[in-house]
């Protein structure tokens, strides 16, 4: 597989990028490994060539089959939540591949992503361009997320891409010990991040800033 271009120019370049990750400083992302994994990852590569000089603005774009990109700001949270609260990610589970932003945010981070897409169509698009990264430490899986990927279980952590009313059972039961999952839960209009941490049998659950997902479905398309 050919390796992508990802220098740029004009509103997709590098600088474009840093001025990206200056923004989230100043909205108060600081994790140094966080910072680093965004700058080293061509947000452009990852939406259609049209909306490429729109990829470097803090806001959701399309990726097709009703989907979207989350905007950046929400990347780097979810992302900074999940690092900080285990530093030592040796197993991620991604629940959500979309368009493989978040995916190859994560590959930087972790020692081994294990992605979930219901939509076959996006996940080979996210497969090629995070391959073309340069990231093999990704294995992917087109499946109903809701039943997570128990071969690989248990996660240190697992990041999950859209919002159900209620998490999973199967999710928390593929946590680690000490383990978190990180997920939007709610309806439009209503959605909240929230970080589960298991602690033995008991999990601590954290409600924490609103926001604004695509809707968890069931099946596989």
């Amino acid at each position: 597989m050919m390796r992508l271009d990802v220098t740029g120019v004009g509103m997709t370049s590098l600088r474009t990028r840093e001025r990206m990750v200056q923004r989230l400083i100043d909205k108060g992302i600081g994790h140094p490994k966080v910072l680093a994994a965004l700058r080293a990852t061509p947000r452009h590569v990852f939406v259609d060539e049209a909306l490429a000089s729109r990829a470097y603005e803090d806001t959701a774009l399309p990726i097709g089959f009703n989907q979207t990109i989350s905007q950046p700001f929400i990347v780097a949270r979810m992302t900074e939540l999940l690092i900080t609260a285990q530093p030592v990610l040796r197993k991620v589970l991604e629940i959500g591949t979309g368009c493989g932003y978040q995916t190859a945010i994560l590959a930087h981070l972790a020692e081994h992503v294990y992605t979930v897409e219901r939509i076959q169509g996006l996940q080979r698009q996210a497969k090629n361009r995070v391959w073309g990264l340069g990231l093999k430490n990704v294995s992917y899986l087109h499946n109903d997320g809701g039943w997570g990927w128990p071969d690989h279980a248990p996660y240190d952590g697992i990041l999950v891409t859209a919002a159900p009313e209620t998490l999973p059972d199967a999710l928390l039961e593929q946590l680690a010990d000490g383990g978190v999952i990180i997920t939007p839960l709610g309806t439009a209009g209503g959605q909240y991040l929230h970080q589960f941490r298991r602690q033995g049998q008991e999990v601590e659950v954290e409600r924490l800033t609103p926001v604004s997902f695509v809707p968890f479905l069931a099946g596989k398309q």
